[in-house]
């Protein structure tokens, strides 16, 4: 009789045998693939290639299985695959999962005990903004034999990755490569796409699994721009050198003890990929490395040869594919830095290999920083700044060159003008990532999807209950600092706990860290690290008085945060029993007298004090700009971040909070501030961060909108796509002011806020129209005016003034401010957007309006306007900068205003609260006579039509908000299509 642990194992092995067999293709009979398999086996295998025995063991098997998780590769890769013969449902449908059961031939309990171990993932896959393109991407028209690709996709599996996580990048990376151009195509194009992921979310291994795709494609010629920092250079290069690079083409023939990595401890533990040869000794290629991690891209004088191609067939050129795929890859790192690139450009000039024959990819990681143009070509003598112009350089000189950008931030990318050819406009497609499983991101720390009262709030239903703690600091208190401190040495002794008694083993937790991020200034970091130093020595952790803390904090804070949040982890039922664990982690951080680490220079990086990827850390990080992109701070556990910006993209960035926390979700910690100051106003950094977060999802949401296909056809192409980013709050900027000077502000919502239009025209023709165009509106005003009065409570003053009023429907008032003329149209336009978008929407978001004109108390100041031979006050006014006014409205005439649009919650006097109605707006008209024509008035006598402004302010209700609560919204120009003004982002904040 078997026993029960070798029956398993031949089990085990017969259906891997089985499904082997069928893991690159479609589906086979079950039944006939295991009977065939066991004729190869011990005898007793047959009586394991039954459906019947297979039943019987996953009628008891749990998801952790080994022949669970065998089955689990495997319909993964089945519900993953796109584009099959063998199924008409699309992938990661119950449909897709159905075929494969008719295919495999098993019954209906089989079945459903498969989909209950192993259910069908319906995570979302890469959302694609894209023009049209020739398939080529095929499995059954590649010509080269996959190599890199399928090395890189067992290493990520044996990495523990789960199947599905794999699958996604593999679809992913299928929809970048397959709008590249072929590579070995007669004709050259130049492809330029953006992919959008999150903040420390696993970019690169997507454009990792770009590369070995592509290369095994026949890419011949890699550059990676990788950062603008040394160290993120390295740290790129490392990654690509150890999971698709590996050893063999690393050595290339010499000893491991001479490789670049021989003082790295992944590379003596055997992490770093192998092929057991040299690829091409095995039937593929080589992967020639032009940098290392030490050492960018350097002239190779002598070397030229390095960059030159070989040919198998010179009569032909080098794509060709009897040439191509034999020929090695290179593959070069190199940092964003005007000399580094000016060193390639001249070096592949000077190689003999025709440049127009070598098919190139360019990935450019963070590819909003350094890479985008700041300099507004539209202006006299405007040049190019220096990293654009290089990487416009090498796109020009490398017409087969496809340029692939990287991002969590890409609202500049999307703001460069469509028409310039020599930019990196994403004009041929726009990828969205999906938001990985078990990353930790913005909206984590925030309650974006629920509006509870304070009341209501639990750990276990609020984000930023459980996550988020204010800091309010005043003079030099370091109260919230210390507390900070303090919850590290507590998070890291609730590691060892779990090390200990949950079961996860020494050293699980490699690396524990505190990032305290309040300046970039070197000065402000010295001056910041004696503070810490001495908060440090003088916190007692290894007494009765740091245990004192601790244990309030464990008992106020970490306990009922992790007793709802732990999510299976080991939580100690009482600070007693976590205690022990204080002083080991009060020691690993401190214990060699260095608890601090001060990272403001590549310094701290290449003497190891702060490599993550060279020993274990366990500190407090104290940094600025060095930690503010692309650098991962591993086991980044509390922040302390005061810092501020005012731009989205630069905020987003220094969130290093965002990332994957396995084993510790619960115990993340972020200390903000909560009233710090910029200029003169004051911010709150959560408000801020909140923001940021609504403005990503906004935009995502818009490029998931448009990106089904319409009857085969793309909705929009990327030089098409409407307004893809917003603005949720006005002090914070969706990108920085020198990367927006090819941006329109399209929409500006402003509910319950005075706005006033000040670009008049001053044309005859168009004051003549923008005259009787408001006649009717004048004509239609109650015959005497209405003393209105509002009380500012605060202020202690009341605000008073008659007015003629009137009422006008929404519909009617939207066509007439559509037909006004202006001086610069850009200024309304955005006003405009938002206008008929609350009045068109469904339901309208406004219904009708409350038209006010202000009457002088004294006598005169009156002219006559209209048909009915009525006079009205007119005010006097004048332009401050061509074409615009300075202030046009009198102060006391907003709050009446603001009232009838619901924004003031205080009742007016009866005259104001007769003219409040829901989904009710205010407009204020000030006929405006210029100084030109005030000294030929005749008083109450009718003046010219021509010599009137009609100038409006407007407050729009105050409910009607977008669904999202952004404020604005942008879209990128295309110079090429449109001839307006750009308008000036620096003035586009909300007034009021």
């Amino acid at each position: 009789m078997t026993s029960p642990h070798t029956a398993a194992g031949i089990r085990l092995d017969l259906h891997a045998r089985a499904l082997g067999d069928m893991s690159s293709g479609k589906p086979k009979r079950l039944i006939r693939a295991l009977e065939y398999q066991a004729e190869d086996l011990a005898p007793e295998a047959m009586a394991y290639a039954s459906e019947a025995d297979f039943l019987s063991v996953l009628r008891d098997a749990r998801s952790t299985d080994q022949l669970v998780e065998l089955w689990r590769k495997q319909l993964t890769r089945w519900d993953y695959s796109e584009s099959v013969a063998w199924s008409v449902h699309p992938p990661r449908t119950d449909g897709r999962r159905a075929d494969v059961h008719a295919l495999l031939g098993i019954g209906d309990e089989t079945g459903k005990r498969l989909d209950a171990l192993v259910p069908v993932s319906k995570a979302a896959g890469a959302v694609v903004i894209s023009t049209e393109h020739t398939p080529w991407y095929t499995p059954q028209s590649l010509q080269g034999r996959p190599w890199y690709w399928p090395q890189y996709r067992r290493l990520l599996v044996d990495k523990g990755w789960p199947e599905d996580v794999v699958a996604g990048v593999d679809e992913a990376t299928d929809r970048v490569v397959e709008r590249l151009a072929d590579p070995t195509a007669p004709e050259a194009y130049q492809s330029k796409g953006l992919v959008v992921g999150y903040v420390q979310s696993g970019k690169t291994a997507n454009f990792t699994g770009v590369i070995a795709k592509a290369i095994d494609a026949g890419y011949r010629l890699v550059i990676v721009l990788g950062g603008t920092l040394n160290m993120l250079r390295a740290q790129t290069q490392r990654r690509l050198d150890m999971e698709l690079v590996g050893r063999e083409n690393i050595m290339r023939g010499a000893s491991e003890y001479e490789s670049d990595y021989a003082d790295d401890p992944a590379w003596s533990q055997g992490r770093f990929a192998t092929f057991g040869a040299m690829p091409s000794t095995l039937g593929a290629f080589d992967i020639h490395r032009m940098t290392t991690r030490d050492d960018d891209y350097q002239s190779l004088l002598q070397g030229i040869v390095a960059l030159e191609y070989e040919k198998q067939e010179p009569g032909l050129p080098l794509y060709d594919p009897h040439n191509l795929h034999r020929a090695a890859a290179r593959l070069m790192v190199v940092k964003k830095n005007k000399q580094v690139l000016t060193k390639l450009v001249k070096d592949l000039r000077k190689i003999k290999t025709p440049l127009s024959q070598i098919p190139v990819l360019i990935v450019d990681d963070e590819s909003d920083e350094a890479s985008v143009n700041t300099t507004d070509l539209a202006k006299p003598n405007a040049e190019r700044t220096a990293i654009n112009q290089k990487i416009s350089d090498l796109l020009r000189m490398l017409p087969r060159a496809q340029y692939v950008g990287y991002t969590a931030t890409p609202f500049a990318n999307v703001f460069i003008d469509p028409s310039d050819t020599e930019d990196i406009f994403p004009k041929d497609f726009i990828i969205s990532l999906p938001r990985p499983a078990e990353y930790m991101g913005a909206r984590d720390f925030h309650d974006l999807d629920s509006d509870p009262s304070d009341g209501e709030r639990t750990y276990a239903t609020s984000n930023e209950m459980a996550h988020v703690r204010s800091i309010v600091v005043e003079d030099d208190d370091d109260t919230c600092l210390q507390r900070a401190m303090d919850m590290f040495v507590l998070t890291a002794a609730m590691k060892l706990y779990r090390e200990d008694k949950g079961g996860l083993g020494d050293r699980y937790f490699q690396h524990h860290t505190m990032l305290i991020h309040e300046s970039v200034r070197q000065d402000d970091h010295k001056e910041l690290l004696g503070r810490v130093t001495g908060l440090w020595w003088n916190a007692g952790y290894l007494g009765p008085s740091g245990h004192d803390r601790l244990r309030e904090l464990f008992e106020t804070d970490v306990a009922p945060v992790s007793a709802v949040r732990a999510d299976g982890q080991a939580v100690p039922a009482s600070f007693d029993d976590l205690s022990p664990y204080v002083g080991p982690a009060s020691i690993r951080i401190g214990g060699d007298d260095k608890p601090i680490i001060v990272v403001n220079g590549d310094k701290d990086l290449e003497t190891g004090e702060a490599d993550f990827d060279k020993r274990s850390i366990w500190k407090i990080l104290i940094g600025g700009q060095k930690l503010a992109r692309g650098f991962t701070v591993e086991g980044l556990t509390v922040s302390y971040f005061r810092r501020r910006a005012g731009n989205a993209s630069t905020l987003m960035q220094m969130g290093r909070w965002f990332g994957f926390r396995k084993g510790y979700r619960d115990l993340v910690r972020l200390y903000l501030g909560r009233q710090e100051t910029m200029g003169k106003k004051e911010i709150d950094l959560y408000e801020g961060f909140e923001a940021i977060c609504r403005d990503e999802e906004a935009f995502r949401a818009e490029l998931a909108q448009y990106s089904v296909p319409l009857d085969g056809h793309p909705q929009i192409t990327p030089d098409k796509v409407p307004p893809l980013v917003s603005q949720h709050i006005p002090w914070l900027k969706p990108t920085s002011a020198n990367k927006m000077y090819n941006s329109r502000l399209v929409t500006l919502r402003s509910p319950g806020q005075w706005q006033e239009p000040t670009a008049y025209p001053a044309k005859v023709s168009d004051l003549r129209h923008n005259t009787h165009l408001w006649t009717p509106v004048l004509d239609s005003l109650s015959a005497e005016p209405v003393q209105l009065s509002y009380h500012l409570t605060e202020k202690g003053i009341t605000h008073r003034y008659a007015a003629l009023t009137g009422l006008i429907e929404a519909a009617r008032l939207l066509d007439v401010l559509a037909s006004v003329r202006w001086g610069a149209p850009s200024q309304f336009a955005p006003h405009l957007d938002y206008l008929r978008e609350i009045t068109t929407s469904a339901p309208a978001q406004v219904d009708d309006w409350v038209v006010l004109a202000p009457q002088h108390a004294q006598v005169g100041q009156r002219i006559g306007l209209g048909t009915a031979g009525r006079t009205y006050s007119y005010f006097a006014r004048d332009r401050r900068r061509d074409p615009l006014f300075g202030a046009i409205s009198d102060l006391k005439h907003r709050a009446a205003a603001l009232r009838i649009a619901g924004a003031l919650t205080d009742p007016g006097d009866t005259a104001v609260e007769d003219l409040c109605a829901r989904r009710r707006g205010a407009l204020v008209l000030y006929p405006v006579v210029e100084p030109e024509h005030r000294a030929t008035l005749v008083e109450g006598g009718p003046l010219d039509s021509s010599r009137v402004v009609m100038a409006f302010g407007f407050v729009a209700p105050a409910s009607a908000r977008s669904d999202d609560g952004s404020v604005l919204r942008f879209a990128t120009i295309d110079s090429s299509q449109e001839g307006v003004a750009i308008i000036d982002t620096a003035s586009a904040a909300v007034t009021g």
